[in-house]
């Protein structure tokens, strides 16, 4: 089979992993950067085109789309769609995804538990912001974040004034959102084809405006609740995506609240922390869409034992 890998660069760690798994069962795989993707289009027919060669013909696309190339990227992942190549994740999904309002929208009106939000444009509102999510400490959110920005955990409202002020003041819309804290750690969850494959407890630091809580935080193979899993499948359902991270937060009484998704997540801090060989999984899920397999919708099983990833020996002297 011959799988393309949309990703900016073949060093990048996941992407890496992805183009190992499948190699390893016996595939073609090809990264393409979706920047260097040329598309031509007349009304009678559509090409591809990479560096200005046309692009041959693959079974199945992997798209790992970044923000700073969201628009261009998702239209290159739709030609590939409209020329009847199966997708992990189609623009449409990964578009969702990256519009945090309107997920959160998206799942709080099908009875996903999320925390309190609110939209902001003024920093002068802050105290009536913080007062509808509860208090600190809160998520502030960029709601088109960029490359190495996004999101930060505040927990003062000395520390959301400055952050506030900073972001407003460089024109940026945002969001603020209830942090529910339970022993200092969140959770996220791997969801590959509908079925929550893997999970992990993170602490993140605290006060960092980054592009991912993953970022500096410390991970923890986790044991997912009946209440967790649904949540997280479902919440992958409901945005269309065949891959996600689904973020939720603990609370002590009442099921989990789901403050996040992320279309492309990064596979190695999670396969490091769970032993699990996430990137296989990915792959499988590929082969199944490639030879025809109805989306996340189904209830496809999967197998009952997921594969552990081999860590490579060290040679002795």
């Amino acid at each position: 089979m011959k799988i393309t890998v949309l990703s900016r660069s073949a060093s990048i760690s996941s992407t890496k992993r992805l183009v190992e798994a499948g190699r390893a069962r016996g595939h073609q795989v090809r990264v393409l950067n979706p920047g260097r993707v040329e598309m031509h289009l007349d009304g009678r027919r559509a090409n591809l085109y990479y560096r200005r060669r046309k692009l041959s013909p693959c079974d199945v696309v992997i798209p790992r789309i970044a923000q700073s190339i969201n628009n261009y990227g998702l239209a290159v992942v739709n030609q590939f769609a409209m020329g009847g190549v199966p997708l992990v994740n189609t623009a449409r999904a990964i578009s969702e995804s990256r519009n945090k309002m309107r997920s959160l929208q998206l799942l709080s009106a099908n009875g996903i538990d999320i925390p309190a939000t609110v939209m902001a444009r003024d920093a002068a509102d802050l105290k009536a912001m913080v007062g509808l999510v509860g208090g600190v400490p809160v998520l502030v959110k960029l709601l088109q974040g960029q490359e190495k920005r996004g999101v930060m955990v505040c927990e003062s409202l000395q520390s959301l004034e400055a952050a506030l002020e900073a972001i407003l003041g460089l024109g940026h819309n945002l969001i603020v959102q209830q942090y529910v804290q339970h022993s200092g750690k969140d959770v996220r969850v791997l969801v590959v084809g509908g079925r929550a494959v893997a999970a992990v407890r993170r602490r993140p630091r605290v006060g960092r405006l980054s592009y991912t809580l993953n970022r500096g935080a410390r991970l923890e193979a986790l044991q997912l609740t009946e209440s967790q899993r649904v949540a997280a499948e479902r919440t992958a359902m409901l945005v269309g995506l065949e891959v996600a991270a689904v973020d939720l937060l603990d609370v002590p009484e009442g099921p989990p609240k789901v403050f996040e998704v992320n279309s492309s997540p990064a596979l190695t801090e999670m396969e490091s922390a769970t032993g699990l060989d996430l990137a296989r999984l990915i792959i499988e899920r590929a082969e199944q869409l490639a030879a025809g397999s109805p989306g996340v919708e189904s209830s496809e099983a999967w197998p009952s034992t997921l594969p552990r990833r081999k860590r490579a020996s060290k040679a002795k002297g």
